[in-house]
């Protein structure tokens, strides 16, 4: 499957479905989660954790709420906050379960951020690879419009490096 990399606020994108770098307890705390809480209104954190726990890699579904998308889907690539950090594993695993679970909703566009990296402490180049390479190999049904973004111009530089190599592999 082909993929575009964007750069801005992931609570700004317009989809059918956000991804959310969630811990496995769902709760929505500082960096792509904080960014979405706030936008979407203090609904989304209990919808969220109504949910969970869930198990590292898992994904659960809530509605939008204020944000310009129909669902958010909450990727568990990092264990709960402060009990580790995300491994290769569980940011394939959570990509890949993101993906399908979009596709299962049958919707057509879908923006995800660098699961497991930054607060989950991954590194963002190797976990680019991850999310990219797990993106490219997917087959979907619905998906035509995935965009993976990042939020600093430096983030940026290195998912739009990561993501070349992947499609030129």
């Amino acid at each position: 499957m082909d993929w575009n990399v964007i750069q801005g606020d992931i609570a700004a994108q317009s989809a059918d479905a956000l991804v959310n770098a969630a811990g496995t307890s769902l709760r929505m705390g500082s960096g792509v989660a904080g960014a979405l809480r706030r936008r979407a209104g203090g609904d989304i954190n209990e919808a969220a954790m109504a949910k969970g726990p869930v198990d590292l890699g898992a994904v659960a579904v809530t509605d939008a709420f204020d944000l310009d998308a129909e669902y958010v889907i909450h990727a568990a690539a990092m264990p709960h906050y402060g009990d580790g950090q995300a491994t290769a594993g569980s940011i394939r695993d959570a990509t890949r379960n993101a993906l399908a679970r979009t596709d299962d909703l049958g919707c057509e566009s879908l923006v995800i951020p660098a699961l497991g990296c930054g607060v989950a402490g991954f590194d963002l180049e190797a976990g680019a690879r991850i999310i990219c390479e797990t993106i490219h190999d997917y087959e979907s049904d619905a998906l035509s419009d995935v965009r993976f973004i990042a939020y600093s111009d430096e983030e940026f530089d290195i998912v739009q490096r990561v993501s070349e190599e992947v499609r030129e592999s």
